[in-house]
């Protein structure tokens, strides 16, 4: 039988108790013990099937999981804590009772679906790339768009900095003379993927939110708000491929 063997941090934060980065300092800090004794080495070796570890006093049990759509709205980052103060989505999850982490990202300008979640394993698989989960964002670009352009974006295009983007889903919402409104569909995770493909065809984009990943909606829920995933949405949200769960 093959053993489980994980790094220390990587235990505490599979177990659904925090970050990785937040689990090595408390590592550090002396508040772990692994069979009784102080740990300080976060990259200590830990086997689940004989090994037993304890946070401040506590056994480490994995948390139950849960799952979270946050409708993100704009000026806000996705990090735990900012140096410059900005707000982040954590000050939207008050009252949520444990730590989650954000499944992938959305820039601060772009507003919309993010999930969150303490499951580790759902989260790493979603983000791979291998995944290609549909993400759809409805967007707002200066001009009008063309038929060669709505081609260059459907078919795939140099974004710059040496990548290029692959088939997607564009069609357009509305336009007039001033703004053309897109919806675009995308199965990659390059930072700042949409916005770069439509300054690529020279239409900036000014307003950006994402509206859809896999089948799961944003829906009615209103910015700033969150909602609980059941097993029902989790269907919708992975429903395009087979998540890899090793």
């Amino acid at each position: 039988m093959k053993k489980a063997r994980a790094t220390l941090d990587r235990v505490l934060s599979k177990a659904g108790i925090a970050s990785r980065t937040i689990t090595r300092e408390w590592i550090e800090q002396g508040r772990v013990k692994v069979n009784g004794r102080v740990v300080r080495n976060p990259d200590h070796w830990v086997e689940s099937t004989k090994d037993v570890v304890h946070l401040d006093g506590l056994r480490v049990r994995e948390e139950k999981k849960i799952y979270i759509a946050l409708n993100k709205p704009t000026g806000v980052i996705t990090s735990f804590g900012d140096a410059r103060n900005r707000p982040t989505v954590y000050d939207y999850l008050k009252g949520l009772d444990r730590w989650v982490f954000p499944v992938g990202r959305l820039d601060m300008d772009t507003s919309g679906l993010l999930i969150l979640t303490n499951d580790t394993d759902f989260g790493e698989a979603l983000l791979q790339p291998k995944s290609k989960v549909p993400k759809t964002y409805y967007a707002k670009v200066s001009g009008v768009v063309t038929d060669d352009e709505y081609f260059r974006l459907t078919d795939g295009l140099d974004i710059g900095r040496g990548e290029s983007s692959g088939p997607s889903a564009v069609r357009e919402v509305r336009s007039n003379e001033k703004y053309t409104w897109l919806e675009l569909t995308i199965t990659e995770g390059k930072n700042r993927q949409v916005r770069r493909m439509c300054e690529a065809v020279g239409h900036p984009v000014l307003k950006l939110v994402r509206i859809r990943m896999g089948d799961l909606e944003l829906g009615d829920l209103g910015i700033g708000k969150f909602r609980r995933l059941d097993s029902s949405d989790l269907k919708r949200l992975v429903s395009h491929r087979e998540m890899s769960r090793g």
